[in-house]
């Protein structure tokens, strides 16, 4: 109950931004119908098969995903520099269901994002059918990895420190290691060794396998992922903790 309450209050926080909410649903379809169109002006067989509608929306969804972490992010970071964060600390919640409150409002956000890309990428050309509900939730352990990046990074680093790592170093990253843009096997050597150990590409692989229906195919995929948002979450667990105890 008590984390409910405070998840509700982060849901105000963050609906009162609605250019930063609207920009992040926008701009990955933005991005879908860009390319989608450059692909479609490239004659059959010339261009890469990366950017058919049936690769690249997964890998849209989960490149828009990324900016999850700024939105995370900025909330704790803001409110660990006003009096708020005083209330906080001398509340009854424990750290986990601080990051918890943090999290949960953020969970909703990312399956609207999610949903909205396949919605557009169906007028694009992608088949309907069901396998588009279960690439929905494959995505949600790397939206866990995304918010728990941002809740880890703001929990130490101010507001202006977070908009630069969440804003863009991290959405870079996981542009460049994802698969979305070129197959990082071509690049090969350390880039794909890097590519392999990040959550990315893993997660891109999962949501085309889902889309593709190859479900026996999202997995091991998945469970990398999964391995990351449980781990990340651990870690800004424990760090909103230390900061806690140090306040």
């Amino acid at each position: 109950m008590r984390t409910l309450t405070f998840a509700s209050r982060n849901t105000k926080e963050i609906t009162r931004d609605i250019l930063t909410l609207i920009f992040g649903i926008v701009f990955p379809i933005v991005l879908l119908l860009l390319l989608s169109a450059i692909n479609k002006g490239i004659p059959e067989g010339h261009g890469p098969d990366i950017f058919v509608i049936s690769k690249l929306a997964p890998g849209i969804t989960v490149f828009g995903l990324s900016f999850l972490s700024l939105f995370s992010s900025m909330l704790i970071a803001k409110d660990r520099t006003t009096s708020f964060v005083l209330r906080l600390f001398t509340s009854p919640l424990k750290p986990s269901e601080f990051i918890l409150g943090y999290t949960l409002p953020l969970i909703p956000m990312a399956l609207i994002q999610t949903a909205v890309c396949y919605l557009c990428a169906l007028f694009l050309g992608l088949p309907f059918s069901v396998n588009l509900i279960v690439a929905v939730l494959v995505n949600l352990p790397i939206a866990i990895v995304f918010i728990s990046l941002g809740l880890l990074f703001g929990s130490i680093l101010n507001e202006k420190a977070v908009g630069g790592i969440c804003g863009a170093l991290l959405t870079n990253l996981s542009a460049w290691f994802s698969n979305i843009w070129f197959d990082t096997a071509m690049v090969g050597g350390a880039f794909k060794a890097v590519a392999d150990i990040l959550p990315f590409s893993h997660a891109v692989n999962a949501a085309r396998a889902a889309v593709a229906g190859d479900f026996a195919a999202i997995f091991p995929d998945l469970w990398w992922v999964i391995g990351y948002a449980v781990v990340l979450l651990a870690a800004a667990v424990t760090v909103f903790a230390m900061k806690l105890k140090k306040n």
